[in-house]
């Protein structure tokens, strides 16, 4: 069985769209990392559930793995043309991810923060709903991180009434 031209550039082209969707994960992920917790984040006052502070890495490139995953899925039935609607709510939740670390630690302000995980919670549900309608383990992908991010709203919540 041989390869035709075509199918190897499609098959080319599926692999360059999978870094791509790496690349903009990790991207905003990078983006995060930039605003490190430091000494305000480690004299706040935290709950006993409060996970500890190595947890979070690896945690969240397991999660960036999936999102990008998820996203490449849906790409793939179609590409930007066929799934602008769903893709643009990925985009969107994206944003939203890569926006709360710098409000929450370089900010200070766990107030703002917290309005903005809910934002995030609610475009990650919206894309979780449009992921679904295209390709339903893209929509699994993304639910341990609707999870997660439902934890951190909790726990965003938590160090705001104890520390006002």
């Amino acid at each position: 069985m041989t390869i035709s031209s075509s199918e190897s550039k499609t098959s080319r082209r599926h692999w360059q769209a999978l870094a791509g969707w790496f690349l903009i994960c990790f991207m905003a992920a990078a983006f995060g990392s930039l605003f490190i917790p430091g000494q305000w984040y480690a004299s706040l006052n935290k709950p006993a559930w409060n996970p500890p502070n190595w947890i979070f890495g690896p945690v969240w490139t397991l999660l960036y793995v999936m999102m990008a995953l998820a996203a490449w899925l849906v790409w793939r039935r179609g590409g930007w043309a066929a799934q602008k609607y769903p893709l643009g709510w990925f985009l969107i939740q994206l944003a939203l991810n890569a926006a709360w670390t710098p409000l929450f630690f370089g900010l200070k302000n766990p107030s703002l923060a917290f309005g903005e995980i809910l934002l995030l919670w609610l475009a990650i549900a919206a894309t979780l709903v449009s992921f679904r309608r295209v390709d339903k383990a893209a929509a699994w992908l993304l639910a341990p991180y609707l999870a997660w991010v439902s934890f951190a709203a909790l726990l965003n919540l938590t160090l705001l009434r104890l520390n006002r």
